[in-house]
Parts: structure tokens; C-alpha cells; sequence
């Protein structure tokens, strides 16, 4: 790739995105701008990242032929003015806000543009990123080519239809979160028992790390994969049933119902 990639807002989401593409060796550093809004954001970029920074989103918006608008979704409108007047004439805008549909973006910049909408997650920070994308009807084959080459070096990515990106931060862009707070209790319990505090974070991690891998590459389905650990009358069937007698689905697809309404709040503004 010998493009040009901007980032308007370079928070943990943009960190994570810019640390996967660098290590992936996709792009050199020297081919990444971002902006940020304090000095102290410039410096800690600079300083983690190497990239070229700034406070300047036009400055951004000039030089990017990827633009990614990684804001909170009430910036939208306020940013996309700034840089309206500013951006490359072919430049790909790339979103990654919740609940900010193609549409709204066409008619925010009052011409022809071409958008794709994505949700990535934290893990594009360590190369194991899951990022769901859309794209309008502007965006070219070979242009969603290398944008799914670009979300794929620091992870995996899927392509499905717009009307289902509202559901997306809750299973994948969100999830992590679950999955931390999982990891995290697990460890309490072992500490409970008496494991150390750095060795029970690192059974439960590896343990749900390769639990999930058994899921993707075995192509099982989980609840098959679950049965495999129950034995009759043994430890693990105990607790699973423990789990849904304390309705451990059921908060997890409440808490999946609320992170989808709040994400298609967040897209009223």
C-alpha cells in the first residue's frame, strides 16, 4: 500500500487500529497522521506510536487519501464542517463511531463521498481485532479490497449489510469488555482458592483464549464444545448449571439489548 492514512481523534480505539497496521508492517509509520486535541495526547502518540501528529484536523484531512473519523459520534457534524472543503477528491472516509449511518455522512459533507462504515475492537491493538464493515454504493471493488486488507492487518473482518451494524458493538465492538470483566472474575475466584494473582490471570486468559480458538478452528458448535468439558456428575456440569441458575445468558443478552439501544441512540445524537 503506498496510500496515505489519517486519523481525526486518535483515542484508545484509533491507538489500537494505528499499533495493529504498524506492526503488521502493512504501512511504514511515515505513511500515518493523526490529530489530537492536547498536547499531552501529541506527546503520548508520538512517543508510543512514532507517527506525525497534530492539532489540526484540516491538516489531516489534506494529506489522507483513507480518512478515518475515529470521534465520538456527537463530533460528527462539528468535524465533518472543518474538513469539508479540505479532503482529496477521491478520499475514502472511514468511521468507526456507533449508530452514524452512510446516508448521514453523504449529507454532512453536501457532495459525492466515498464512506465505509466499520466497528473494530480493542484486540486490533495485539493483531486479533474483529471489525464488521459496510461500504456505499461509491466504493469501488478494488477499493473495498484494499480497505479490507488494511482492517485485516490487525485482525479479522467481516462485510455485512448496514441495517445490522446497530447490533454489531454488542456482540464484537463491545464485547471485549465482557470478556475482560469475565477474565477478571475468574481470577478473583482463583485468588480465592489461594493461586497468586499473576498466575490466575494467566489461566483464565490462556483458558478463554484457546476456548475461543476451539471455536473457530474446529468449526463446533459452542455448546458442543461445552458438552466435551461435562462429564456426568463431575465438577463442570456443576458449575454450568450454578451459571444458569443465576441467569448467566440471560445478563449476557440483556446486557447485549442495552449496548445495541444505547449504540442507535448515539446515532440520533
Amino acid at each position: 500500500m503506498n496510500q496515505k492514512i489519517g486519523f481525526i481523534g486518535c483515542g484508545n480505539m484509533a491507538q489500537a487500529i494505528i499499533g495493529g497496521i504498524i506492526q503488521s508492517g502493512l504501512l511504514p509509520k511515515e505513511s500515518i497522521i493523526g490529530s489530537a486535541k492536547s498536547e499531552k495526547s501529541l506527546e503520548q502518540i508520538s512517543r508510543d506510536l512514532a507517527i506525525k501528529v497534530t492539532k489540526e484536523n484540516i491538516l489531516v484531512a489534506k494529506e489522507a487519501d483513507i480518512l478515518f473519523l475515529s470521534i465520538k459520534p456527537d463530533q460528527y457534524a462539528a468535524v465533518i464542517e472543518e474538513i469539508r472543503e479540505h479532503v482529496k477528491k477521491e478520499v475514502i472516509i472511514v468511521t468507526i463511531a456507533a449508530g452514524i449511518t452512510m446516508d448521514w455522512i453523504e449529507e454532512q459533507f453536501q457532495f459525492p463521498i466515498k464512506v465505509i462504515r466499520t466497528m473494530p475492537n480493542t484486540p486490533s491493538l495485539v493483531r486479533e481485532g474483529m471489525t464488521a464493515f459496510c461500504v456505499n454504493h461509491t466504493i469501488q471493488p478494488e477499493e473495498k479490497a484494499v480497505i479490507a486488507s488494511l482492517l485485516e492487518s490487525f485482525g479479522k473482518s467481516e462485510e455485512i449489510e448496514e441495517r445490522l451494524m446497530d447490533a454489531i458493538p454488542a456482540v464484537s465492538g463491545s464485547s471485549p469488555a465482557y470478556a475482560f470483566m469475565f477474565i477478571e472474575a475468574l481470577a478473583d475466584g482463583a485468588v480465592k482458592d489461594g493461586i497468586s494473582r499473576d498466575k490466575a490471570y494467566q489461566l483464565a486468559a490462556q483458558s478463554l483464549f484457546g476456548a475461543a480458538k476451539m471455536v473457530l478452528e474446529t468449526g463446533k458448535h459452542p455448546g458442543e464444545l461445552k458438552d466435551q468439558v461435562c462429564s456426568p456428575g463431575g465438577a463442570t456440569i456443576e458449575a454450568v448449571a450454578t451459571l444458569e441458575k443465576h441467569q448467566f445468558r440471560g445478563a449476557i443478552l440483556k446486557a447485549m439489548e442495552e449496548c445495541t439501544k444505547k449504540s442507535m441512540d448515539l446515532g440520533r445524537g
